[in-house]
């Protein structure tokens, strides 16, 4: 007899209290009675639940394999007792075993609860018709006893397969943007890429030209310090958000102390990397140059890591910083593919163009960046020398009377003059 001045009885649980013969008896009711209970179960789907008219008919027939499974496992537990609570890989592996693998990429987490809620719910109608309400009373208890764990261990299972499934995923990620960054991207890494998703939100808002605005291509490496804190599947995830307005695709990994992201659909490479600056670390941020495809993409790559390696010889450069912009630190640093952008891109317009520019400019940077001077030296008015200046930063996009510009353009000359000389190698 329970103590007046406890506040409450102690809690039994119906389903050890239960005597043996009760067990057994509806136990045996029970399982006779599995082919009604799992079709009247199967019905009520087929009425109440819209995903599942819409399932293929051989996924419609794993269902009701589940669900006979559950209440099954769920008769033979009450059997011997439920004097154990039921491990999640035992409970999920007798009620889902049975259905293949593939069906877990056709039912998600919330339809399979909704999947043991309605055959609960349908077990527990027919009970009182089935064991008759004398008996069918401790059963409803276990009953709701079992549904819950049945629910928990599905969520924890599904929970535990999506942190599989991520873990894999952040490997391939690695590995994809590990090939980017080798020039590596052959035909199986486009696979692996297109497996992440790569191009798929493109190809879903219209492909190429489509709604977006963005062709298939425009692809664009950012590279910049890794933040403290945040693991990499973490830290990418979380980038991929920022780039949601300027970029359609994001893969991203930590290479060292290093964060290599690739882009794609991305209109402007310097607005796509000012999305994500502030989400990196604090050291320098480089972007290389927009290429076509993932296939092209270690261009972008080597000339972006190539940049973040000598960022920190120019203090003042802005974050984020083009990869091009870093040219003369790259020279410096006996890179020889910036020497080739330097001549490209500066010293072989300055020579082709009809004007004597190289001349005006040499004249320029020996008087001391003084216009009088120089226009002296040349035996010129000085509105042709500031002329002649315009001329070369509408050729070669570098301003002379800027500090920085007339850095990189001593540095192109320079390359130039040693290459025409013969003094260095192609």
């Amino acid at each position: 007899m329970a103590d007046p001045d406890s506040a409450t009885d102690p809690v039994t649980d119906p389903v050890t209290d239960a005597d043996a013969d009760l067990r057994v008896r509806t136990a045996d009711v029970l399982l006779r009675s599995l082919g009604t209970l799992s079709t009247a179960a199967t019905g009520r789907m087929e009425s109440d639940v819209s995903w599942f008219r819409d399932l293929a008919a051989e996924d419609r027939s794993w269902v009701g394999v589940i669900i006979q499974a559950g209440i099954r496992s769920f008769v033979d537990w009450w059997r011997t007792g439920g004097e154990t609570e039921p491990a999640d890989t035992t409970l999920a592996t007798a009620v889902f075993g049975a259905a293949p693998r593939a069906l877990a990429g056709v039912i998600t987490l919330q339809q399979t609860v909704d999947l043991v809620r309605l055959a609960i719910d349908v077990v527990e109608e027919h009970l009182d018709l089935l064991l008759g309400g004398t008996d069918s009373g401790a059963v409803h208890a276990a009953l709701l006893h079992y549904g819950r764990e049945l629910a928990f261990a599905t969520a924890r299972v599904y929970a535990r397969a999506a942190e599989l499934r991520g873990a894999w995923d952040a490997r391939l990620e690695a590995l994809v943007v590990d090939s980017v960054v080798r020039g590596d991207a052959d035909a199986e890494v486009l696979s692996r890429a297109s497996a992440l998703g790569w191009g798929a939100t493109r190809r879903g808002r219209g492909g190429a030209g489509g709604p977006t605005g963005r062709a298939a291509g425009d692809v664009c490496v950012v590279v910049g310090d890794v933040p403290g804190d945040g693991s990499a599947p973490e830290l990418v995830a979380h980038l991929r958000r920022q780039a949601g307005d300027v970029a359609t695709d994001v893969l991203g990994a930590i290479q060292g102390h290093r964060l290599v992201v690739v882009l794609g659909g991305v209109t402007s490479p310097l607005a796509a990397a000012a999305a994500l600056a502030d989400h990196l670390g604090p050291g320098p941020v480089v972007v290389g140059p927009v290429v076509g495809d993932l296939s092209s993409a270690y261009q972008s790559a080597r000339e972006a890591v190539a940049g973040y390696a000598v960022a920190a010889a120019w203090p003042e450069a802005p974050r984020p910083v083009h990869a091009l912009d870093l040219l003369p630190e790259r020279l410096l640093a006996g890179d020889r593919s910036a020497a080739d952008h330097l001549v490209r891109r500066v010293h072989d317009p300055l020579t082709e163009h009809r004007s004597a520019l190289v001349a005006t400019l040499t004249a320029y940077f020996a008087e001391g960046a003084s216009v009088e001077a120089t226009a002296r030296r040349l035996f010129v008015h000085p509105n042709t020398v500031r002329y002649r200046l315009a001329q070369v930063a509408d050729v070669t996009g570098c301003t002379p009377t800027d500090p920085r510009d007339a850095f990189t353009l001593q540095i192109a000359l320079t390359v130039g003059r040693q290459r025409t000389a013969g003094l260095t190698s192609e």
